[in-house]
């Protein structure tokens, strides 16, 4: 409905929600045409957005031509230098002032107040304090230039929240209009090429939800740090969603991966927990209409929304992202805000926007790469000085410059790293000259890491103590390239730029697989042209990310390790004390399902534990579960473990991660391989273990691998092929196992240690010829896993003219082994898989 108009124009002062749509930006800028565009066309697909009315463009413009201020403001933006800080703050300064001190037109004045009595009829509840019938509004500024694909100028302008009553709703509609001129929009605008009086403001005037009792913050159809499209990263903190958005709180945040999701699967692959020190909450009374107050730490012990609104939320971002993509008629993934109420536990999207940094880069015809060079720097010439949350997958190098106000921008020198608190619209002048930033509070999605992102500069945020620790002039170098995680070095640390072409890579018939053992690279790497996973490791997962023996939580608290016990309670607070162990598995399923995730639906197989027994000793509370040997190389390991009274409630664990996996999570394409295995009858004993804890080889699509790494694998290879899917050659290990070596000793006969020893290779062509002959079973896999490949090019190339299927490769050596591959089977007339090339006459041409 349109609200009642006094106007004597024919444009409208006043629009609901209700009757617009993204048609509209012109009239109520895109914010609010969104917000109209989502009620009226995905209101029946469930997705919940508050109503409310808009002030049109045509409002803004009558405001300015009616009361005459509009030469005023030229006068005051004319030839204005927006890189000259100081000028630009005056400039900014003096637009605002002149707003706000020029009253609205009586006609708008009343349209504003009788669609806001309206509002408070629709939807109003009895103020307890003056017994009138009131509604608290978001009155949130929309931009008729803002929230488009290729731009972004949210943030720019003003939002007030708790906002009831007709003189308020009126002041805040007025501080929107004058927040038009922030010193950020008006240097964005000139930086994009929009003419200051092309853009009109809209106001939206918004039914608040209480998260004020509850919890809000923003979420996104899209990776943010790498493009990956296949997720839902949410962020989120208690109270007002303002925190989160302005970078004052370290947020909680999950990650959703949405192909398994569409299929009703439930595949959160992570929830990280924040530190989440303050919400913001209504200031009843106070002379404020919001305040922030401290959180108590047993809430921050625990996530602000539970797994079925995580869900809900990622659905709704599925749904939102579709209909724009078709809107747009391209994929156009979405930046959204969300809150829930916490008086009616209802959850709800009050913003909707384009994202406009990744989507924005298109498929790049090259991968670009930055690295540490060394990769590990020397800790005593370069210690770590703090760390926080990795923004942009760069590194970024200058001398410090510590800000505790944006007014002391002055100060701030081109090409310095700014270090500060916090960030939010008034910093980014000094940001666009920043080489990198640095802060105390935020999250992924907070201001200081948007604008990162939008400028293409690297940043650490949420280190909680960077302003701190850094000191002005201090040359410090910041590594985001690392993972999730960056890392903050003193010194100027050497670092190289990789740029590699992706656009004009052949195709081959060996599969070329990947080695990844981080889950933090996963999305990263999934970018690398590659047929999939052909070796993850458990153990690096283990050791990083759960950090505890598998028996020492189901043993917990009976540990005799009182300092074992302490540190366990504190890594796995989350958990009640006689549910430790689902700490064990839901990090190990994390791990498996983002490594998963990142490469669905290519083949992902994951190795099972393979720590010897002087590294799981290592572990948390290990030491009272492992026995001393004398060589763990050949010791208590892998396959013997499993089925082993001593350590099977352990290997349990790792399946009920696997089954978490694959069932609740949908991903269907990782493929558990299991190490030293040393005997047919050990394999047996194994399979019948994983059946027993709901792995059962064959139900549901299930594959199981085993490793080739031990003189009995490949001369018993017919026996082992009958239980399992698929080798893959460990290389590492059976040349040690060939050569009588143990590679953890190094020493005098460390020269020794080749994988292109002929007896080494003699074993591998082997049981290459055993499946170029059929002997192995039509469709049983072999691939290699070793380090071999990644070293030796020859021995890459041995083991190509011996038909292996698949060569799963260290990242760094992808792209030139491929074309390395791409050459010799070119010359060996072996054409790509696509063309269907038979085993038996690849291993003809192989032996020509």
């Amino acid at each position: 409905m349109v609200a009642e108009q006094i106007s004597n124009t024919s444009a409208p002062h006043i629009l609901w929600f209700d009757d617009v749509g993204l048609k509209d930006i012109p009239v109520v800028g895109g914010k609010n045409a969104s917000l109209g565009e989502m009620i009226r066309q995905l209101g029946a697909k469930g997705v919940s957005v508050p109503g409310g009315y808009a002030t049109t463009a045509h409002a803004y413009r009558y405001y300015i031509k009616q009361t005459g201020i509009g030469p005023k403001l030229r006068e005051i933006l004319s030839n204005l230098d927006t890189t000259n800080v100081r000028a630009l703050r005056e400039a900014g300064q003096a637009a605002r002032q002149l707003i706000l001190e020029t009253p609205f037109p009586l006609d708008f004045n009343e349209a504003i107040v009788q669609s806001y009595r309206q509002m408070c009829k629709r939807f109003g509840r009895t103020n307890g304090r003056t017994g009138t019938v009131d509604v608290d509004c978001a009155v949130r500024s929309s931009a008729t230039a803002e929230d488009l694909p290729n731009a972004s100028f949210a943030g720019q302008q003003e939002t007030y929240l708790n906002v009831h009553g007709d003189k308020a709703i009126l002041e805040a509609t007025q501080k929107c209009f004058a927040s038009l001129f922030t010193d950020r929009a008006i240097s964005y605008r000139v930086q994009m090429g929009f003419d200051h009086f092309a853009v009109a403001l809209s106001v939206g005037i918004q039914l608040m939800v209480r998260s004020d009792l509850a919890a809000a913050g923003v979420m996104f159809s899209i990776d943010t740090e790498t493009g990956f499209r296949n997720a839902v990263v949410i962020n989120g903190a208690y109270g007002l969603g303002e925190n989160v958005v302005q970078g004052a709180v370290n947020p909680d945040e999950f990650i959703i991966f949405k192909p398994t999701l569409s299929q009703g699967f439930r595949p959160i692959l992570d929830k990280r927990l924040g530190s989440k020190e303050l919400k913001m909450i209504y200031d009843v009374g106070g002379g404020k209409s919001v305040k922030n107050i401290p959180v108590a730490m047993p809430d921050r012990n625990r996530f602000c929304l539970n797994d079925e609104q995580i869900l809900t939320l990622s659905k709704w971002a599925i749904i939102i992202e579709d209909h724009y993509s078709g809107l747009h008629k391209k994929w156009t993934p979405m930046d959204m805000e969300w809150a829930l109420d916490g008086v009616t536990n209802e959850l709800f999207i009050v913003q909707a926007r384009p994202e406009t940094v990744q989507s924005q880069k298109g498929h790049n015809a090259a991968l670009v790469q930055y690295r540490l060079s060394p990769a590990t720097p020397d800790p005593k010439i370069h210690p770590i000085i703090t760390q926080g949350v990795a923004v942009g997958a760069a590194v970024g190098s200058g001398r410090v410059r510590v800000l505790h106000d944006f007014r002391d921008m002055h100060s701030f020198k081109a090409g310095e790293v700014l270090v500060a608190h916090r960030t939010d619209p008034d910093w980014e002048p000094i940001m666009k000259k920043a080489s990198a930033i640095i802060t105390n509070l935020g999250g992924r999605t907070c201001h200081a890491a948007i604008i990162a992102r939008e400028l293409g500069v690297p940043a650490v945020v949420g280190t909680n103590n960077a302003t701190e620790v850094l000191q002005n002039g201090q040359n410090i170098t910041l590594a985001c390239c690392l993972g999730d995680t960056g890392l903050v070095f003193s010194g100027l640390v050497p670092y190289v730029k990789d740029e590699i072409r992706i656009d004009i890579l052949p195709k081959t018939r060996t599969k070329i697989m990947m080695n990844v053992g981080n889950p933090a690279d996963a999305f990263a790497l999934s970018k690398f042209p590659c047929d999939g996973v052909g070796l993850a490791r458990l153990e690096f997962i283990i050791a990083n990310h759960v950090k505890v023996h598998p028996l020492a939580l189901l043993k917990w608290p009976q540990l005799k390790d009182k300092a074992a016990v302490e540190e366990i309670a504190q890594l796995t607070r989350l958990y009640p004390a006689n549910m430790k162990s689902m700490y064990f598995i839901d990090r190990l399923a994390s791990g498996i399902a983002t490594i998963a995730a990142a490469f669905y639906p290519k083949p992902v197989v994951v190795r099972m534990s393979d720590f010897k027994t002087n590294e799981y000793e290592k572990l948390l509370g290990g030491s009272e579960f492992e026995p001393v040997e004398e060589n763990p190389m050949i010791g208590w390991r892998g396959a013997s473990r499993y089925y082993d009274p001593n350590y099977r409630q352990g290997f349990a664990l790792e399946c009920a991660a696997f089954v978490q996996v694959r069932q609740l999570m949908g991903l269907k394409n990782v493929i558990p391989m299991i190490p030293f295995c040393r005997t047919p009858e050990e394999g047996k004993l194994v399979l019948a273990e994983m059946s027993r804890n709901g792995l059962e080889r064959g139900v549901d699509g299930l594959k199981v691998y085993v490793m080739c790494e031990i003189p009995s694998n490949v001369v018993l290879a017919e026996d082992f092929s009958k239980l399992f899917d698929g080798f893959s050659i460990g290389s590492n290990d059976l040349t040690q196992l060939t050569l009588g070596l143990d590679r953890d000793s190094g020493g005098a006969i460390a020269r020794l240690f080749d994988e292109r020893n002929p007896a080494v290779k003699a074993m591998i062509r082997s049981v290459l010829q055993l499946q170029a002959q059929g002997k192995l079973g039509k469709d049983f896999k072999i691939g290699i896993c070793g380090q071999g490949p990644s070293d030796f090019p020859d021995f890459a190339e041995f083991l190509v003219e011996n038909g292996i299927q698949s060569l799963s490769l260290n990242p760094d050596s992808v792209l030139k082994t491929l074309l390395r591959i791409s050459k010799l089977e070119e010359k060996l007339n072996i054409k790509p898989a696509a063309l269907g090339v038979s085993q038996d006459s690849l291993a003809a041409k192989a032996h020509l």
